[in-house]
């Protein structure tokens, strides 16, 4: 596939107008490593002229997790100019932007540069002629704590995480350090969502949202969710795919660094806290085609053929979806049944158990699309959406049938039945070895390529997979310690 060219829709000119007009001092350059970390470096602004959106700015490759080796180290990053925003957190007034990575050899976009494959994306979803746009809103949780402590080495290995709001605090001794204990504890899984006093964190997400408005991202609701310690949800509205991937990079960003400021931590892990609700990121996405709805129609749920279609693919290829929407060791723990985890592959027009939800909140035309429920925050957003879109134009161009819906509470099953609905991986390393087998789809287009996969499958069994295998667990000292 030829370089994309980035055909600014704002030009740099504005962008210098705002270095002049908020008088910045320093320009903060990002982008995204392959697992989903934003990475940064600074120049001064008397370092930075229109030259850098031309010819880029240097940077060294080959300490960035998943990108160069060290004999082929150097890279250039190209800003985005419709990506720029004023920092909120910084006291030297700095302008943020996102950059995309190229080979300064042959000036063309680096392969393994996910802002890239993204963008590669929906310029294929273009070129089969079925849209021109796909939306996506993810709905990305986490949770807000206290404090954290961690550490691991030969001899040890432990974490503690602790929250103000933790029903294990209910009965709490402040006396000691002058911090009374007031009550108004979340239950257990009723988080969902109760008002102050119980709901201590009202301001805190409401900084976040609005800082995030502040930075171009447009946010629709937030709330407390289902588990304690302050888990939490703030849904934003949806964009088109690449935006929509930036978007969620400067979410995580800014959630963080909020939290920080109010001396609190966030957390995107799927399952912090052993027993309770885990993090999730529902995804929903809809294709457009001259701005008009493609997944609105007379089939089931007033979805259309081709939404119909989309589902097959998703359900389909989920396996293989899931080491790149779920890809942590951590995320299996949250895909269990009994937690509202979409473990079971099906679709369904209401079933939260379903991986596959067609949400009938409104029945405007505009408003019909499908819901992924499996995957995680933890993911690269623009690995992700890439990949289920992907799924998606699969299952269209080849019609695949998802087959009937299932409305049923899935837990009322009789246990045959149940072993009828397919379920996602069990484990990172199972769903590695589906995305080994079954990843033809996301090479269509060069949207991905083999050395992406391939890279992704090895990074992850030789940093993750293997190290978790290798070191005793906490809980194994309780269960054996006495054999």
């Amino acid at each position: 596939m030829p370089a994309i060219r980035n055909v600014a829709k704002v030009s740099t000119d504005k962008v210098f107008k705002t270095l002049r007009d908020n008088d910045i001092k320093v320009i903060d350059l990002r982008f995204c490593d392959l697992l989903g970390q934003w990475q940064h470096f600074s120049v001064t602004r008397n370092e930075f002229d229109k030259d850098a959106f031309e010819n880029g700015v240097g940077f060294d490759g080959s300490s960035i997790r998943g990108f160069q080796r060290i004999h082929e180290s150097d890279m250039v990053l190209v800003p985005d100019p419709n990506t720029y925003f004023v920092e909120p957190f910084t006291s030297t007034p700095t302008l943020s932007i996102i950059c995309n990575v190229k080979d300064p050899v042959t000036g063309k976009p680096y392969s393994r540069d996910s802002r890239y494959i993204a963008a590669k994306a929906e310029k294929y979803l273009k070129s089969t002629g079925i849209a021109d746009t796909c939306y996506v809103g993810p709905e990305a949780e986490f949770f807000i704590l206290d404090s954290v402590r961690f550490d691991q080495s030969h001899n040890f290995g432990f974490y503690y995480l602790d929250s103000d709001e933790g029903f294990w605090n209910s009965g709490k001794d402040g006396s000691a350090n002058g911090s009374p204990n007031l009550g108004h504890k979340p239950r257990f899984k009723e988080g969902y969502f109760p008002t102050s006093p119980i709901d201590s964190l009202q301001d805190v997400r409401s900084e976040m949202a609005l800082t995030m408005e502040q930075i171009g991202v447009r946010v629709e609701i937030h709330h407390h969710e289902v588990a304690t310690a302050g888990q939490t949800e703030i849904d934003m509205h949806r964009e088109a795919l690449l935006k929509m991937a930036d978007n969620v990079m400067k979410y995580k960003y800014v959630t963080k660094n909020v939290a920080k400021k109010f001396g609190k931590t966030v957390t995107f892990m799927p399952k912090p806290i052993f027993n309770d609700n885990g993090s999730g990121m529902h995804v929903h996405m809809s294709l457009w085609k001259n701005n008009n709805p493609l997944f609105f129609g007379k089939k089931y749920a007033f979805v259309s053929e081709i939404a119909l279609y989309f589902i097959g693919g998703l359900l389909k290829h989920a396996p293989a979806l899931c080491a790149i929407t779920n890809p942590t060791t951590n995320s299996y723990k949250r895909m269990v049944p009994g937690f509202e985890a979409p473990v079971n592959l099906a679709y369904s027009q209401r079933n939260r158990s379903a991986a596959v939800r067609i949400p009938m909140y409104s029945s405007h035309p505009k408003t019909k699309r499908v819901e992924f429920r499996c995957p995680d925050p933890s993911c690269n957003p623009y690995l992700a959406f890439a990949a289920l879109l992907m799924a998606g134009i699969d299952g269209i161009k080849k019609k695949i049938d998802p087959g009937k819906p299932l409305d049923v509470d899935i837990y009322d099953l009789e246990p045959e039945e149940l072993k009828k609905v397919p379920t996602t991986p069990g484990s990172l390393e199972d769903a590695l070895l589906h995305l080994e087998r079954d990843h033809e789809f996301l090479l269509k287009g060069e949207v991905f390529t083999e050395d992406v996969i391939r890279t992704w499958i090895d990074y992850k069994l030789e940093k993750e997979v293997k190290p978790m295998q290798l070191r005793p667990h906490p809980y194994e000292f309780a269960l054996y310690y006495d054999v």
